[in-house]
């Protein structure tokens, strides 16, 4: 009787640091921007331009992440990766200073980038070929799980212990979580452990096709390449600008209750999406289902704009939060069914450090033209147009072939 492949235990441990990361990153930003503003009187335009400090030097991190990974396994970056996040949280309360926000928030991007999509797409590159799509997709289901669960126990520990002490638990639970995962579950790839991709018993057990080894240089070069870069950098500048305000954009509509309430559906929508994206991932064309994911979220953030009504706040924010997942998955996917998993770790850190730094801008765009508009209306607005050119790029780039060009 074969034993589960322990493949399927680092997809695990990946689920599980993407759910503190994600709980404490990309779905804190809008509870830290509402906590900094209210209690410390700091103005929105201040804390987003720390966010997007913190997202700005995760992505030029991305490439040393890869990297490191490709070479030595994901322990070492998984680690500083939760202590940086951690020491990040637990410092936030006491922020009083315009430097003090942008230093913590830079720790924290420390954090995120050690413990990203990209560091979960180059730990699992090595593990999986038949089943990249699935290992991938399914890891990332911590995202959506962080979604739900994230920011409505960080403003409901806010209401009952307070700003300080909220922070603290989750900083103690941060390292709690994640050190013994980095420490005694996450390898490197499984030939170390006498083991072959997907778990196969040999080579002829799943045929797998030879990874061809691309430079940077050829990959980036290319058309799949740059479309990948320009579709989900902007589909990700518009997401993470939105999650980031999606609690001070509700609250006007919802009361604080009901902003943590709906921010919990859009979890619920994204840990769907990405279930349906886990299941049928690898028999799909990635490149169409990122066009219906980004069409789809034009026409939300469409809806939000629009229709400033109670009902139509959760139907449309629920919409998206179908598309948040995916839109997060999806390009490291395409970049390991693209290029291979020989070169991933370095072509998709070459990617990530592009789409990061283009996302990293979102929440600085939405709150400034935020508080130059007063309200959130024109950049919902200007969103939706850029979610439509990000869906053309998505779906332009698979309609060429891929050529690889052998060094002379």
């Amino acid at each position: 009787m074969r034993t589960m492949f322990y493949g399927w235990r680092i997809v695990a441990a990946c689920m599980l640091f993407v759910t503190v990361s994600w709980s404490l990153g990309i779905f804190g930003m809008g509870v830290y921007i509402y906590a900094l503003t209210s209690f410390q009187g700091l103005s929105v335009t201040t804390v987003s331009t720390a966010v997007t400090a913190a997202y700005i030097l995760s992505a030029l991190l991305s490439v040393s992440v890869g990297k490191t990974i490709a070479k030595n396994g994901p322990r070492l970056v998984v680690t500083v990766g939760a202590v940086a996040m951690a020491t990040a949280v637990l410092l936030m309360p006491y922020c009083t200073e315009k430097w003090h926000v942008i230093d913590i928030f830079l720790v924290l991007g420390l954090g995120m980038a050690c413990l990203s999509t990209n560091t979960v797409g180059s730990t699992l590159a090595p593990w999986f070929e038949r089943f990249q799509g699935r290992a991938m997709s399914t890891s990332m289901l911590g995202a959506s799980i962080a979604g739900m669960i994230g920011t409505p126990l960080l403003m409901s520990g806010i209401k009952v212990w307070g700003f300080q002490t909220t922070f603290l638990i989750a900083a103690i639970a941060a390292v709690t979580l994640v050190l013994p995962l980095a420490g005694f579950v996450l390898k490197r790839r499984p030939q170390d452990m006498g083991l072959l991709p997907d778990g196969m018993e040999s080579q002829k057990d799943g045929q797998t096709p030879v990874s061809i080894q691309w430079s940077l240089q050829q990959a980036a070069a290319t058309w799949q390449f740059k479309t990948v870069v320009l579709a989900f950098g902007l589909g990700l500048l518009v997401q993470v600008g939105f999650l980031s305000h999606h609690v001070p954009i509700a609250i006007p509509v919802l009361g604080v209750e009901g902003a943590a309430t709906v921010v919990f559906a859009g979890g619920v929508a994204s840990l769907i999406g990405r279930l349906l994206l886990a299941r049928y991932a690898d028999h799909l064309d990635v490149r169409l289902v990122g066009t219906v994911v980004l069409l789809i979220a034009a026409i939300s953030l469409l809806g939000l704009a629009i229709l400033p009504l109670t009902w139509a706040f959760v139907l449309f924010s629920i919409t998206y939060g179908l598309t948040c997942g995916n839109v997060t998955t999806l390009s490291p996917i395409i970049v390991r069914r693209e290029f291979g998993a020989a070169s991933f770790g370095v072509i998709y850190g070459f990617a990530a450090a592009f789409i990061q730094l283009t996302m990293a801008f979102g929440p600085t765009i939405y709150g400034v033209v935020r508080d130059v508009f007063g309200g959130y209306v024109p950049v919902l607005l200007l969103c939706a147009v850029l979610n439509l050119v990000a869906a053309s790029a998505a779906f332009w780039g698979g309609r060429r072939p891929l050529v690889h060009q052998k060094a002379q």
